[in-house]
């Protein structure tokens, strides 16, 4: 087979990733645990032809050129060393969400990279070994190949072969709801990738912070399956706010915020203090996600949109992990 199509859908972390130990494989400096998400999804289809000179590939309708297209072409390169694959690749890849916006769309789409080239260039990988490979596309990405509640390990190897994402929970464990909130249009100004780097070689904050996740992830993955909602909520909203916090105290600091969050952050806190369980995240971007059980959705949801500054809402449940065919 020299052509095929892959599903992924994003996947939002609740105890972050923030900082690597090793650059040029994309090894965390600690582990993280997310929820992959229904309701947004990556199709991605990629074919070998020995008539192309080249890779190429589009996002969206929009031609990849400069180093977008060398990311995805030196991604493609190991799925060639790794199957004797020698022809050059076109890549057709579709969001169902705001790409580079602080939505996972990276975590996504390099998921879909991996089973599509994967698929097309012959090659039978297992779930741990197609994680190692989205893992060198993106870091976030080796947790969208699994579904349901799914934990990064950090490894230890320099090799970064114990470097793969797990699944602490299935798809059917806890019906949760994550509803998106769009703040902004278009894409961040700083990227996931750069602000990363910038925190981990400028912040006061970047080793408090490090060490703050070695202690979230137990508490995190107990509240998960014991389906414990508000100890999950503590959790999650520490994370992200120290992850944050991080980014802030770089410098020059990194702030993703705009207004609407900060009135997402407050009126989610005074919601749930007047007794609707719910708690928020965001991930490196202005939009925030809120988290709420299944019953709750529509209340959230109309609290969401009357916030000032929202533009728009996604709902999102749990979602399965890749797909091929």
């Amino acid at each position: 087979m020299s052509k095929a199509t892959a599903l992924a859908h994003p996947n939002i972390a609740l105890v972050k990733y923030w900082g690597k130990r090793d650059v040029a494989l994309n090894l965390p400096a600690a582990p993280s645990l997310s929820l992959t998400l229904a309701g947004m999804e990556t199709r991605t289809t990629v074919e070998f032809d020995a008539s192309f000179d080249g890779d190429c590939a589009q996002i969206n309708g929009a031609v990849l050129r400069g180093p977008k297209l060398a990311r995805l072409s030196d991604f493609l390169e190991r799925v060639r060393l790794m199957s004797g694959e020698d022809r050059f690749a076109r890549v057709v890849s579709e969001n169902t969400f705001p790409t580079a916006a602080g939505l996972a769309s990276s975590a996504s789409g390099f998921a879909a990279l991996a089973a599509a080239a994967t698929q097309a260039a012959g090659l039978d990988l297992t779930h741990e070994e197609m994680s190692v490979l989205a893992r060198l596309g993106s870091g976030s990405a080796a947790r969208s190949i699994l579904g349901g509640f799914v934990e990064m390990r950090a490894g230890e190897r320099a090799d970064g072969q114990d470097s793969f994402a797990v699944q602490v929970a299935d798809v059917n464990h806890w019906d949760l709801r994550c509803i998106v909130a769009i703040t902004a249009e278009g894409e961040k100004s700083v990227g996931s990738t750069d602000g990363m780097m910038d925190t981990m070689l400028t912040s006061s904050f970047y080793d408090a912070w490090i060490a703050g996740v070695h202690e979230d992830m137990p508490v995190a993955r107990r509240a998960i399956l014991e389906r414990d909602f508000m100890a999950l909520a503590a959790v999650a909203e520490r994370s992200c706010l120290r992850m944050h916090a991080s980014a802030i105290a770089a410098d020059p600091g990194i702030l993703y915020w705009n207004p609407a969050t900060v009135r997402l952050i407050h009126r989610i806190r005074r919601a749930r203090k007047d007794g609707l369980p719910c708690f928020f995240t965001i991930d490196a971007g202005p939009h925030v996600k809120v988290f709420c059980e299944a019953g709750d959705r529509s209340a959230v949801e109309a609290i969401l949109k009357s916030t000032e500054g929202v533009l728009g809402t996604l709902s999102t449940r749990p979602g399965a992990g890749i797909s091929v065919g």
